[in-house]
This record gives structure tokens, sequence and C-alpha cells, in this order.
């Protein structure tokens, strides 16, 4: 078998299994007293342990959460790998508003794949940090190519963070995978992020639910659980101030 079709070969087994993991993921959630709930929940969780890093040299830095514009948590992304390697998860985007509240979750999925030779699989916790409001807006109009369509660079960590202090890196979003129980900066270019119209649906009742509606909030009924992530995320950029 030559070199190309094994990279084929290999491609396929991955995509079938992403494709088939995607489908289970769905059904778990949809078997859900309340469809997206159990998300929002490791979100919540995902958050909590990116902001309370117990070792200073490997901490987040807290006043990244206050000088953000937006954020993406993506729990339990699972990293397969067989030749080609891929990536397949189901999270949250929240923006900023003028006031500097957050906004309610938009559900949304992360895809990505990258050439290698590792096989296995692995399951980590994704947040990406947005720096700028074009960065966040990008994603609310579809779809958006890590790498592609905007800068993404790893987060800064310890002392490294202290350095950043300005905030003066080019990327224009940071991103953060969780690792042996801590979250480090990491590489994730090329992975693409899509708005999930159907959890969206599902989780506000309402058919067609835009983007733009749940940033704003007009006229949706938000269960308990959307308050208790608002809440987390408040509580830590404040102290951040």
């Amino acid at each position: 078998m030559g070199f190309l079709t094994k990279k084929i070969v290999h491609f396929i087994i991955t995509a079938s299994f992403l494709t088939g993991l995607a489908g289970w993921t769905m059904a778990q959630e949809t078997a859900s007293s309340t469809p997206g709930a159990e998300r929002i929940e490791k979100a919540i969780q995902a958050i909590k342990e990116l902001a309370e890093l117990p070792a200073p040299e490997e901490s987040f830095p807290p006043w990244l959460f206050q000088k953000s514009e937006g954020i993406a948590v993506f729990p339990g992304v699972i990293k397969a790998a067989y030749g080609i390697g891929g990536q397949y998860g189901r999270g949250i985007l929240m923006i900023k508003n003028d006031k500097g509240n957050w906004s309610r979750p938009v559900f949304a999925t992360l895809v990505g794949g990258s050439l290698g030779f590792q096989i296995g699989v692995q399951k980590t916790d994704i947040i990406l940090v947005f720096k700028t409001r074009k960065s966040v807006e990008n994603i609310a109009a579809g779809k958006l190519t890590l790498g592609a369509d905007i800068s993404v660079a790893a987060g800064p960590v310890g002392r490294q963070a202290e350095a950043a202090t300005d905030l003066d890196m080019e990327a224009e979003i940071y991103s953060y995978s969780k690792s042996k129980g801590l979250f480090a900066g990491v590489s994730i270019k090329g992975g693409s992020i899509q708005i999930d119209p159907d959890a969206n649906s599902a989780f506000y009742g309402r058919d067609s639910v835009t983007v733009l509606d749940i940033f704003s909030g007009r006229g949706l009924k938000t269960p308990e659980i959307v308050d208790r992530l608002r809440e987390t995320l408040e509580k830590y950029t404040k102290a951040a101030k």
C-alpha cells in the first residue's frame, strides 16, 4: 500500500470515528432533561478549574478574563489520531456587552484535524479567550477557522503571562487546554468553530433563534443554569479588576 493510500485510509478511519462520536454525543445530550444543560454544567466546571489553578508557574492570568471580549468553552473535546488526527467537541460561546456583562451562551461545535503519526484517543477541555470583538463577530457570522480566518496562539501562563500584562501580543484568540489536571497554552490551528443552530433552538425553545437574539437576550426564557454560568464568569472577571 502506497504512502498516499495509507494516509487516505487513516483519514477515513479517523473521520468515521469522529462522525460516530458526534452522533453519540448528541444522543447523550438529547437524553438530558434540559437539552444543553449538561454542556453548560461542564463548561462551568472547566472555567472554575482554569481560573483556580494551584500552581503559580503554570497559572492562567485572571486579568485575561477582564480584558477579553468573549470566551468559548469546549469541555471534553475528543482528540483521535490514527496517522491523521482529528478532534470534535461541543461547547458554548459568550461575549461581553457594552457594559462589560456576559451574554447568554450560544451553542457551538469545534471540529479540526492535524497531521501526525501518534495513535490514540485523548479527551481534554479547551478554552478560547477572545481578545477582540471582531474575533467573536466572525464566529457569529457562521463558521471560523482558527489560524486561517483569524490569528490564534497558545495562551500565556505563569511568568509568560506576567510579561504579557499589556496584552500586546498579535494573536486575536488565546487557547488553553487541560492536560494532567492543569491548563496550559496550546496551539489548535486549523480547528473550525461553527454555530450549532439545532442546540440553540432546543435550549431556548424557539425555532430559528439567531446568535444576535441570544447575545441580546431579546424575548428569551433563560434556564437557571445560564444564570449560574454568567455568575461564574462575572465572579472571575470582577476578581481580576
